[in-house]
């Protein structure tokens, strides 16, 4: 007889490793008081009003960068222990469509205790990807072991 776990998902969130039409990658670079700044992908929680994590990934582009994506597929997933069980992160590759930053409009810029939310490019293939400081760690590892299928998977979506 075989058992079987179950896990409750406290927290779901839906991110994007986002490729702009010359290969590089769209980030957030997250600047706080008293503490070295980092990059992260461009995404949040998924929302109970969210009809799918798919769904709350295209919201998060539109109030985080007022951006469109197509062609996303998901890639890669994260897990971590939460206090309500185990947060996890959803992660797709996605090409980036539209952009206006005049549009940003999620919670985290009526907020300026919350630090800086700037938007940032880095080159894929570059060597500008290993230096910097890319947020969740297993994340940066993914990429930076998977950039050209990343690159074809965005290509082959168009």
């Amino acid at each position: 007889m075989t058992e079987h776990l179950t896990v409750a998902v406290g927290k779901r969130a839906a991110r994007a490793i986002l490729i702009d039409p010359h290969g590089r990658l769209v980030l957030i670079k997250r600047t706080k008081p008293e503490q070295a700044p980092y990059w992260t992908t461009p995404g949040g929680s998924v929302e109970e009003t969210d009809t799918s994590v798919e769904a709350a990934l295209h919201r998060e582009l539109a109030e985080e960068l007022g951006a469109t994506a197509a062609g996303t597929s998901q890639v890669f997933l994260v897990s971590t222990p939460s206090e309500v069980g185990v947060a996890v992160q959803h992660f797709f590759v996605a090409r980036l469509s539209t952009l206006d930053e005049s549009t940003r409009s999620g919670a985290e810029f009526s907020d300026p205790a919350r630090g800086g939310y700037e938007l940032d490019r880095v080159e894929l293939r570059g060597k500008e990807l290993d230096s910097i400081d890319l947020k969740p760690a297993a994340l940066k590892e993914f990429i930076l072991a998977n950039r050209e299928a990343l690159l074809a998977e965005t290509v082959s979506a168009s």
